[in-house]
């Protein structure tokens, strides 16, 4: 049996024995963004009060270049109130479509920042791009730890498995914590698909094979999306969902659609789609861990707007 199929065996078998043990089931807590669509959580165990942060936003308003905290202010009141200790503060992948609130929340909460070793990968393109310099490391050292394929760790009794699933990134990691799945932007609820696969590093035949990947889990798997985009015949955002109810029902990866089929159609769609409003910002900060480039020696801090890149 080869790694990646030890990998999805450990997160299987983790599954089962959360779905047959209530005690072994995370509590998650969703917080919706509707500026970017996403949803950050709070993922705990209710027995040892420890918890991880999946993917938290930071406020961006592109016009004025201003950030603020009320988006992970509502995060921070809700850990405190429910008297939690924050272990982990864990991204899914740099984000494109909005900042990471990572570092702020470390300052008031603790934890650990974490991503999937891969970053390194988005790190060397995106340095290049954005011409940092010397100070960027571009070797993953910003965050606190980096996961490989099949790395396993605990939140309070909660058992996590990590599976690499790249195409809409490199760097692309789910998270398996008890009988839950925190997917990232790799499959969107069934009504609206999967995600594109066009950014710098994204393979549309890779993300087809880590969605069949995370489908082979149980079917009874809880699976927790990172965004919702409210499609046409919907009225109300949702984010969780199950495995056969993806395998059955999922636009562009149900059961019965091939690989050449779906990378077809994939590529055709992401040839149409414009790139997210804020993603020159978003990377600059997130291959970062969240953090903001070094002030310039006249202490103020810039990202910058490559004009004409190709």
């Amino acid at each position: 049996m080869s790694d990646s199929d030890n990998a999805l065996q450990s997160a299987a078998d983790q599954i089962e024995r959360a779905l047959a043990d209530v005690a072994s089931r995370p509590e998650v807590k969703g917080f919706f963004d509707p500026a970017t669509y996403t949803v950050t959580y709070v993922v705990s165990d209710p027995v040892a009060k420890e918890a991880a942060i999946v993917d938290s936003v930071l406020d961006y308003d592109p016009a004025s270049g201003r950030t603020s905290y009320a988006s992970a202010d509502r995060v921070i009141d809700y850990v405190i109130s429910q008297n939690m200790k924050v272990k982990w503060l864990l991204e899914t992948h740099a984000h494109a479509d909005h900042l990471s609130a990572a570092p702020y929340i470390q300052e008031k909460l603790g934890g650990k920042i974490a991503i999937g070793e891969h970053i390194v990968t988005v790190q060397n393109v995106f340095g290049k791009l954005f011409n940092a310099g010397t100070e960027f490391q571009r070797d993953g050292s910003d965050f606190d730890a980096l996961f490989s394929d099949g790395d396993q760790f605990s939140i309070g009794n909660l058992p996590v498995t990590v599976l690499h699933v790249p195409g809409h990134t490199p760097a692309c990691i789910a998270y398996v914590i008890g009988d839950a799945v925190f997917v990232g932007d790799t499959m969107f609820m069934p009504d609206y698909g999967t995600a594109r696969a066009d950014f710098p590093g994204g393979d549309a035949r890779q993300l087809f094979q880590s969605l069949r990947r995370i489908l082979k889990l149980p079917a009874e798997t809880r699976l927790f999306m990172c965004h919702d985009y409210l499609p046409e015949g919907r009225d109300e955002y949702v984010w969780e969902t199950t495995v056969a109810a993806e395998r059955e029902g999922n636009i562009h990866a149900h059961d019965g659609i091939g690989e050449d089929e779906f990378v077809q159609m994939r590529e055709a769609r992401d040839a149409t789609l414009d790139m997210p409003r804020l993603i020159l910002p978003s990377v600059q900060v997130n291959m970062r861990a969240g953090h903001m480039p070094p002030a310039e020696d006249n202490g103020v801090v810039y990202l910058k707007m490559p004009v004409n890149a190709v």
